[in-house]
């Protein structure tokens, strides 16, 4: 399983949200098997996301769709404030206790 980390500041989570839930990276389409989004307790405009995938080729692939159609030019939502961080991850044990 590979996980794409995504963390940045939001100036209104509320319509960084709604520009989430459109889903203009096309996320199922694009091999995301789930995510999961996160705030942080201490500061409510910065969020975490985590999007997972079965290949790290996919993986790599919504990166690159995020940094050059969603996060820069023209249809860059307004919410974002600044450029997000993101890495890709592997997991290598989870468990559940």
């Amino acid at each position: 399983m590979y996980t794409l980390l995504i963390e940045h500041a939001v100036n209104d989570f509320d319509a960084w949200k709604r520009s989430f839930d459109s889903d203009p990276a096309d996320r199922a389409g694009s091999g995301v098997v789930s995510y999961r989004v996160n705030r942080s307790v201490d500061d409510s405009q910065r969020v975490l996301i985590e999007l997972d995938f079965t290949g790290r080729e996919q993986a790599e692939s919504m990166l690159d769709t995020l940094r050059t159609r969603v996060w820069s030019g023209p249809g860059r939502p307004a919410s974002l404030d600044g450029m997000p961080e993101a890495r890709i991850v592997e997991s290598v044990e989870a468990r559940i206790l």
